[in-house]
């Protein structure tokens, strides 16, 4: 209650200086300027992901605590927006700018931003901590000349900055330095995972689902349901989807083989799944010329997701445990059989990339319906291989194609489909329900 108190008293004051402005003073709100700032930004953060190797779960979270310092830099200056402080888990408030101050939003996201995603990134190579400096120096070059008199540019980075610190030492109390690459010993057990060829690497992040949510309750809320029961008896469930695996990857068709490869997001190659989704917002800020506020917004929406159901999924990989397709069919089917695409380095049940697609498209959903869209993160990104952009009737379309398109690389049963797209929206209507972004 008092939140919101002080909420309406803001926006009280900020209206009081509206109507009492001379003509040369007219406020900018956050819902005045263009999405450049943010998507520019969140476009160079993609980047900088793909050239840190940086994996899925990590990924996810960097975007998500990146977004909400964003939302959070501009949702003082907003006009229907309203802060986060005490809807996320344990974030009880953020630092608010003085009630009849005018700040350049753009500015505050810039600041906001950099510090941010220098903060969570403190060990970067130096080509990317270059770009990361020479962006921000761009943008405040620019804004500094952009500013008019009556709108504090030393003020505003203070307050992106200030921001930027407070939301950092949230995240930090998410457990990330505690369950960080915590070690894993294999079970062993009939059916359970062992590392994968190429590499035979070591499971990747087994205690991420014991980090804090942003939203959830913890990564066992949206429960998956259980998998068929391992069995390598031929007349079983669980060898006919391995079956099919195996039968689809030796007839693909060249659509599917291209399918496969645009939804791929391979860790080094690429942004990660998440930043697949982060690019799709970039593209709709741009073409639908959104505003830094509603751009803020969708940011939000996607990274708050992207954080939440990564725990969700690795909830589940770890308790599973399930065997990948490639040892199942190498043990049981065809000993020189090899996937279309790489076999990540986690447990198959359930399908990460089905899994945050089916969120993600469900918080889009919400915010903007079913919208046909055209993706050009391949073309926008110079991927390789690169491919033409894809058009979709709306992004559970976009959800499902990814879906499926992990059954095409054999690197996922049906059922870590199938079941990972109604557990992602499972995810997404849950942040659909408790999350209010608007007053």
């Amino acid at each position: 209650m008092r939140r919101f108190l002080f909420e309406v008293t803001i926006m009280i004051a900020v209206l009081f200086v509206v109507q009492s402005s001379g003509a040369d003073q007219h406020v900018q709100f956050a819902d005045d300027y263009s999405s450049e700032v943010a998507s520019v930004w969140f476009d160079t953060l993609y980047k900088t992901i793909e050239s840190e190797s940086i994996a899925f779960p990590e990924a996810a979270r960097i975007y998500g605590v990146s977004a909400v310092a964003l939302y959070e830099s501009v949702v003082p200056g907003a006009l229907q927006h309203r802060s986060l402080a005490g809807q996320l888990n344990s974030l009880v408030a953020v630092p608010q700018p003085d009630g009849l101050e005018q700040l350049h939003w753009p500015t505050v996201a810039n600041a906001a931003l950099a510090r941010t995603i220098q903060g969570l990134l403190p060990s970067l190579k130096p080509e990317n901590l270059k770009a990361i400096n020479r962006l921000e120096q761009k943008f405040a070059s620019r804004f500094r000349a952009e500013a008019s008199p009556s709108l504090s540019y030393e003020r505003s980075v203070s307050h992106g900055r200030t921001v930027a610190n407070a939301i950092l030492g949230w995240a930090a109390s998410d457990g990330y330095t505690l369950f960080n690459s915590c070690q894993h010993v294999p079970s062993g057990g009939p059916g359970s995972w062992r590392p994968t060829p190429p590499g035979f690497l070591e499971a990747e992040q087994p205690c991420w689902s014991q980090l804090r949510p942003m939203v959830l309750t913890s990564g066992a809320e949206c429960t998956a349901p259980n998998p068929p029961e391992f069995s390598t008896a031929p007349d079983s469930e669980f060898y006919a989807a391995a079956l099919e695996v195996y039968e689809t990857s030796r007839n693909l068709t060249d659509e599917q083989r291209a399918t496969a490869r645009y939804w791929g997001d391979l860790v080094g190659m690429t942004g990660t799944s998440s930043g697949h989704w982060i690019a799709i917002v970039g593209q709709i800020a741009r073409t639908d010329g959104l505003s830094l506020a509603a751009t803020a917004e969708a940011y939000a929406r996607v990274g708050i997701t992207a954080s939440d159901v990564f725990i969700t999924i690795w909830q589940t990989k770890y308790f599973y445990n399930l065997v990948r397709p490639v040892t199942y069919i190498q043990d049981s089917i065809d000993p020189t059989w090899l996937p279309l695409l790489v076999t990540p380095r986690n447990p198959s049940y359930l399908s990460g990339h089905s899994t945050q697609s089916g969120a993600t498209a469900t918080v889009l959903t919400a915010l903007f319906g079913d919208k046909a869209f055209t993706d050009t993160t391949h073309a926008d990104f110079g991927l390789v291989p690169s491919q033409a952009p894809r058009t979709f009737s709306s992004f559970n379309q976009a959800a499902e194609e990814a879906a499926v398109s992990r059954l095409y690389g054999g690197i996922h049963y049906p059922f870590d489909n199938n079941d990972g797209l109604s557990t992602g929206r499972c995810v997404g209507q849950a942040i659909n329900d408790r999350v209010e972004f608007k007053r």
